[in-house]
């Protein structure tokens, strides 16, 4: 059996949310959904999420493609790997080619972890999601404690 590992934010889930776990699960057995909690969300893309990890994890172990979520607490995909193996990794094609990318397919082909690139949803993305939030309610602040 093929397990295969999607890792995202899920926040503010859309369309191109689930073409990433459509497209994932049509690659492997089983899908696995990494959940990234919000104080890692925090520390990589400076801001905390809209929605509580809590909330993100429910939302995502509810689409049909996903056949288990793993909450992430730490940055390190390989350690991710340890603590819940797969064989194949699924990422954004944007990773595809750059220094970081050729980090992570090497670190994981000593695993013998294939690393698989998507294409995002170009005209959906929680970014803009936020933005046009934003700009419809400016004083909504859009950030969650806690």
């Amino acid at each position: 059996m093929k397990v295969g590992y999607a890792p995202g934010a899920w926040d503010l889930f859309h369309v191109g949310h689930l073409n990433v776990l459509r497209h994932a699960r049509s690659e492997c057995d089983y899908l696995v959904a990494g959940v990234v909690d919000d104080d890692m969300l925090e520390l990589a893309k400076g801001r905390r999420p809209v929605v509580p990890v809590t909330e993100r994890a429910e939302i995502v172990r509810h689409v049909r493609f996903v056949d288990e979520v793993f909450v992430e607490t730490q940055p390190d995909k390989l350690e991710t790997w340890r603590q819940r193996p797969f064989d194949v990794f699924f990422k954004g094609d944007d990773w595809r080619g750059t220094p970081k990318g050729a980090e992570l397919e090497r670190r994981f082909a000593e695993v013998g972890v294939e690393v698989v690139y998507f294409p995002y949803t170009v005209h959906t993305s929680s970014t803009a999601l936020r933005r046009a939030l934003t700009l419809l309610e400016p004083t909504a602040g859009l950030t969650v404690e806690g």
